[in-house]
C-alpha cells in the first residue's frame, strides 16, 4: 500500500474512534441510558440430575419434525424451547424471542423454570 493510502486509512480510523467517543460522551452527559432488559428469573441449580433431565427433554424435542427440519439455528432453538416447555417459553421468551447473534442470558432461568414445573 502506498503511504498516502495508509495515512488516509489511519486518519479515517481515528475520525471514527473520535466520533464514537464524542457520541458516547454526549449520551452520558444527556442522561441517555442503555435499555434494561427484564425477564422472569427462576433459580437453577446445575446438578447432574437437573442437567440430565433437561437434556432428555431437549433430546426428545430435537426429534420433533417442526424443530428438526428448521435450518435456521435461532429458529430451531426457539422451537426446541417451545417444545420443552410451552409455559416456560411463554413466560421467558415469547414477549421477546431470541434473535440471531444475541447472547442468551435467559437460558438458566428457562432451565430453572422447566425443572420447577416438571
Amino acid at each position: 500500500m502506498s503511504l498516502l493510502v495508509e495515512t488516509t486509512l489511519c486518519f479515517i480510523s481515528l475520525l471514527t474512534v473520535f466520533n464514537y467517543v464524542i457520541c458516547a460522551t454526549e449520551n452520558a452527559a444527556s442522561g441517555a441510558r442503555a435499555a434494561t432488559f427484564h425477564f422472569p428469573e427462576y433459580a437453577y441449580k446445575e446438578t447432574s440430575k437437573n442437567e440430565v433431565t433437561y437434556h432428555d427433554y431437549e433430546l426428545a424435542c430435537s426429534e420433533n419434525l417442526m424443530c428438526k427440519n428448521n435450518a435456521n439455528l435461532v429458529a430451531k432453538l426457539n422451537c426446541l424451547r417451545r417444545c420443552i416447555s410451552p409455559s416456560c417459553y411463554q413466560d421467558i421468551y415469547a414477549f421477546n424471542e431470541l434473535e440471531e447473534g444475541e447472547i442468551d442470558v435467559r437460558m438458566n432461568s428457562f432451565k430453572g423454570c422447566v425443572i420447577q414445573r416438571i
